[in-house]
């Protein structure tokens, strides 16, 4: 646990420090702020990466979906409480470079802005470290390591979000693979953070023989209400990927930009 942790704080910062500043000195013509972008992006991409696979081979591991052990389940959750820690700072320094001003000093009113631009991602990160990690580690016993596969799988469109930012950084959001991208972030998105909850209440109905209407109402009230917490953010940025993907692919739109 301890070595996880102290790993997880050195690797995310480290490695975010170290990319920004060789962009920065192989690409003297990018501005400081899409150093950092890039950076930011990459290392979440590898978290991501990291968090995936974990979910996929616990997912693979367990043929009881309740009582199945994996220690990856619980392993893997110190690697996320430094990340999430690494990100809401990351993200600050990111949102500072970009609005700061000609004194380039932080300043309550930046700070406050920072706090009304990205509370939905602020609220994530935060709910994630005080509420479902004590719930994974803690309270849900040596019970329920399937699901927490399943949680972790919702990184799997990540880099696929990650890549996209890149791509407008790059101007790149004209081409061929700017489209493509967006469809398999929108493809990748619907199946590992919306379907994700419905397969995990299927899996559980299957193994105790339950129809998936009747699932919702055979598991404890707390994991239905905590279900819900966790899709209704990602239902809203769905939502937003998909009105963003019309924009993209419409023609008159586009016409009107150019």
């Amino acid at each position: 646990m301890l070595l996880t942790l102290a790993c997880g704080s050195i690797f995310f910062p480290g490695f975010f420090v170290l990319c920004s500043w060789g962009l920065h000195q192989a690409l003297p013509q990018w501005k400081v702020i899409d150093c950092l972008t890039f950076s930011n992006r990459l290392v979440s991409s590898i978290q991501a990466v990291l968090a995936s696979a974990s979910g996929l081979l616990i997912l693979w591991s367990c043929n009881d979906v309740v009582n199945c052990r994996h220690w990856l389940a619980r392993e893997y959750i110190w690697v996320l409480i430094p990340y999430m820690t690494y990100d809401l700072g990351a993200m600050y320094i990111c949102y500072w470079y970009r609005n700061r001003g000609e004194d380039k000093k932080h300043s309550l009113a930046i700070f406050r802005n920072f706090l009304k631009h990205d509370r939905l991602m602020l609220m994530h990160h935060i709910v994630i470290l005080i509420v479902l990690v004590p719930i994974a580690q803690v309270i849900r016993g040596e019970r329920g390591d399937f699901f927490v596969g399943c949680i972790f799988t919702a990184e799997f469109s990540t880099p696929f979000v990650s890549f996209g930012k890149i791509l407008i950084l790059w101007k790149k959001q004209r081409t061929f693979a700017y489209k493509l991208n967006g469809v398999l972030t929108l493809g990748t998105f619907f199946l590992f953070r919306i379907l994700v909850f419905p397969f995990m209440y299927w899996s559980y109905g299957r193994q105790e023989g339950l129809s998936l209407l009747q699932t919702p109402f055979h598991i404890p009230f707390l994991c239905n209400v905590i279900n819900a917490l966790l899709i209704l953010p990602q239902l809203y940025w769905f939502a937003l990927l998909c009105r963003k993907a019309a924009q993209m692919f419409d023609t008159s739109q586009a016409k009107r930009d150019s």
